[in-house]
């Protein structure tokens, strides 16, 4: 995968369940990884699901040195929306690196009081595409979504990344199957495809697989589970 296309401050956007939190918490671990120097935070913009959140990841984000900016409720019985109070504030800094994991329309809605300052600061916003969700499994209905958080949000998307997945039940050949849609999905937004994402744990014959069909140069992020089992 390709860092570079990772700003300071980084949306992660998608349609609902396409993989959006699992992906934005991988990704702020692996850039701590990548750079223990620097401040890690992600914070959870999820204002609909109390179901899969990045609160889910938290014990395991502080063990990788990420601080989890979470709502204040995340979590607990009291489920109302609300918004991480810290993050306005990391708008524009550049002491490190600030994953916001925006959870359906209304987290989209809410983004926008901030597009302002995000267009002046700089930003990347991610949209996670998954072939195997309904609602999206066509790359044109890929790009309505995407459209329709973009309008919401008022900010334009930066990269596409390709979260195609079934689960606990995703095999190495289910990856294989989503690479051209993840990458017809880029082409059709005219956007670059940041990588194809897999769990190891589940399917760790993914990049022998795909070069055994000559795609052994097509970004892969390999991820662990961060969220709730609830079945």
């Amino acid at each position: 995968m390709d860092f570079g296309f990772i700003r300071p401050l980084t949306v992660v956007v998608g349609h609902y369940g396409a993989g959006k939190t699992n992906f934005a918490v991988n990704l702020a671990l692996a850039l701590k990884a990548r750079e223990p120097g620097r401040a890690v935070r992600i914070a959870d913009f999820d204002m609909v699901n109390p179901y899969f959140r990045t609160a889910d990841a938290a014990d395991m984000l502080r063990r990788g040195g990420v601080e989890p900016l979470l709502p204040a409720f995340a979590n607990t019985n009291v489920d109302t929306p609300s918004l991480p109070p810290r993050l306005a504030s990391l708008i524009g800094e550049e002491d490190g690196y600030t994953i916001v994991d925006v959870g359906g329309d209304d987290g989209s809605v809410a983004l926008g009081m901030y597009r302002e300052r995000m267009k002046e600061a700089g930003y990347a916003m991610l949209c996670v595409v998954n072939r195997y969700r309904p609602l999206i499994e066509d790359p044109a209905a890929a790009l309505d979504c995407m459209r329709q958080i973009e309008e919401a949000a008022g900010l334009c998307c930066t990269a596409i990344v390709n979260d195609s997945n079934l689960g606990a039940e995703t095999t190495a050949e289910d990856v294989l199957a989503g690479i051209s849609y993840g990458k017809a999905c880029a082409s059709l937004v005219a956007l670059p495809l940041l990588c194809h994402c897999y769990f190891p744990d589940l399917a760790p014959d993914t990049p022998a697989l795909l070069a055994a069909h000559g795609m052994e140069d097509e970004p892969l992020f390999a991820m662990k589970s961060a969220t709730k089992k609830l079945f």
